[in-house]
């Protein structure tokens, strides 16, 4: 089990050092559990979008250098509209959602990609 914890922060540590190149803006994905419908939403950096019933706003936005298409990763503040909670704050990675995921009830939202000029 040490050796399968090891092999992973190793891994994690090795991606975290790739270098990245920001993005103009993010690509979010929302979606309604109880419906079941869901939404794409494209945000700018700095900017801020309704998602379903959610405030969000995208702070930051990065890519791989080496595979822009590739895994992005983003900085989001998501808020409850009517009192301003905030229900999640901080990185949230294209390829591993539920590594750091919005904990919410009926709506989820996650990151699918980078946009750059």
């Amino acid at each position: 089990m040490a050796g399968l914890a090891i092999g992973v922060f190793a891994s994690t540590s090795a991606a975290a050092q790739q270098p990245a190149e920001r993005g103009n803006s993010a690509v979010l994905r929302g979606l309604d559990k109880v419906n079941g419908h869901n939404m794409d939403v494209e945000i700018p950096v700095g900017g801020t979008a309704e998602v379903f019933g959610l405030i969000v706003t995208l702070s930051e936005c990065r890519y791989p250098v080496a595979n822009p298409t590739g895994d992005a990763f983003a900085y989001l503040t998501v808020r409850d509209p009517l009192n301003g909670e905030v229900f999640f704050e901080g990185w949230m990675i294209a390829s591993s959602p539920a590594l750091s995921a919005l904990d919410h009830s009926r709506y989820d939202v996650w990151v699918m990609r980078c946009k750059s000029s």
